[in-house]
């Protein structure tokens, strides 16, 4: 669904520009993307909204040629990245419709491919083996850093004593 069009013109000397702008609205529908090109290449991946320290992300199929706003072909779910109060990262989606849409032998990016992984319905994906790792190596050395920030805190009491 779009804005009506709004049309800017401008007079430069003898003449007159026009500059036509299209408005969108910031959510798309959940479906019907256009003109259905059977043979064209598709992708399921992730669309990015939400704001700027606050993202969220829509997991569409999309033409690859197309923009991520552009519209859809048709939206499978939602994936929130931001920890909730339980310290969950939440995901919501269509099964059915997913395993349609890789029946007809759509790619899937790489960010969707491991988040997919991680939800249980494909295989785990290299990538996150490596973020865990990484994560694992990050907290194992703050520890360190706390433990020993904290014994030279307990020398300098027992110094000062």
């Amino acid at each position: 669904m779009r804005f009506p069009k709004k049309i800017f013109t401008t007079i430069y000397g003898n003449e007159i520009w026009t500059n036509i702008k299209l408005r969108r609205l910031p959510i798309q529908p959940a479906a019907g993307g256009g003109t259905h090109f059977p043979a064209a290449h598709k992708s399921i991946r992730l669309a990015r909204y939400g704001c700027a320290n606050r993202p969220f992300y829509h997991i569409n199929v999309a033409m690859v040629r197309r923009h991520q706003h552009e519209r859809p072909i048709e939206q499978l779910g939602v994936y929130d990245p931001m920890p909730n109060q339980y310290n969950e990262q939440l995901v919501s989606i269509n099964i059915e419709r997913l395993k349609y849409w890789m029946a007809h032998n759509t790619s899937l990016s790489p960010p969707v491919n491991e988040l997919l992984g991680l939800a249980g319905i494909l295989p785990i994906h290299p990538r996150a083996f490596t973020t865990a790792w990484r994560n694992r190596k990050k907290q194992l050395k703050e520890l360190e850093e706390s433990k020993a920030q904290k014994e030279n805190e307990q020398e300098q009491q027992e110094s000062t004593a």
